[in-house]
């Protein structure tokens, strides 16, 4: 940090359609806020960069099996419950008709991260990035050419968590930015070994950006300022070790 931070919204992008130059809009809003400064660190949503790469889903074209009906109980649409199951590579938790489950990344969240809101209309529902690590590495290898500055990408996208009420934005895909920053071994201003410290410094960069951007806003991207955070991590430092995980 350099004492203040600065989080500034990267508004006037455009509704994406597949194949769109996510880069090229973001460098173009990034200029009307007086451009990239090195340093910076382009937070942009998940469903921005699933939109571009033509992870949407229309579920009429859906066919619904067996155990999809089951766990969409009274109150849910089998159909996206069946594209949560494809998309998902074990449930951990249901109760209709949520389900929490682990998708092929690692992340364990509801839906699998499979969601209607702000997808492509009714009727259709957004599927996480492949590969959201390649996603933000391609966006910044991008950004680089099209403006000279290689800022920091974070992919982001909102999950609840298993000890706290509501949602909060965390890293799904990393490129220039440092995950996870290790302590453990390091002391405190009394002189305390740190043995178990370690700072979601992604997680925690990605939820400053959700500040200005938001579900509901319409911005998809954001610049955070002021934060060093340059590294390599990748957002597989950030997912819990089954071994530690005490929610399973």
């Amino acid at each position: 940090m350099t004492g203040e931070a600065r989080i500034i919204p990267l508004a006037g992008l455009p509704e994406l359609e597949a194949g769109d130059d996510l880069a090229a809009l973001i460098a173009e809003a990034a200029t009307r806020t007086g451009g990239f400064e090195v340093g910076d660190i382009v937070v942009i949503a998940q469903k921005a960069v699933s939109k571009v790469e033509g992870r949407v889903v229309r579920l009429e074209d859906v066919i619904p099996s067996d155990r999809a009906v089951e766990l969409a109980g009274e109150d849910g649409d089998p159909r996206q419950v069946e594209v949560i199951l494809r998309e998902s590579v074990e449930v951990i938790r249901s109760r209709p008709p949520l389900v929490i489950a682990q998708t092929p990344h690692g992340f364990v969240c509801a839906s699998a991260g499979v969601d209607a809101s702000n997808a492509k209309g009714p009727g259709t529902v957004i599927l996480l990035p492949l590969d959201p690590d390649a996603s933000a590495a391609a966006l910044r290898e991008r950004l680089t050419e099209l403006t000279g500055i290689a800022p920091g990408v974070i992919v982001s996208d909102s999950f609840g968590r298993a000890w706290r009420q509501g949602t909060t934005d965390v890293a799904l895909g990393v490129a220039g930015v440092v995950a996870i920053r290790d302590l453990r071994g390091s002391r405190d201003a009394a002189g305390y070994e740190l043995c178990s410290t370690m700072i979601a410094v992604a997680d925690e960069v990605a939820g400053a950006a959700e500040l200005v951007m938001g579900k509901a806003n319409g911005i998809p991207a954001a610049i955070v300022r002021g934060v060093d955070a340059a590294g390599d991590g990748t957002a597989a430092d950030l997912v819990m070790p089954r071994e530690r995980d005490l929610f399973r």
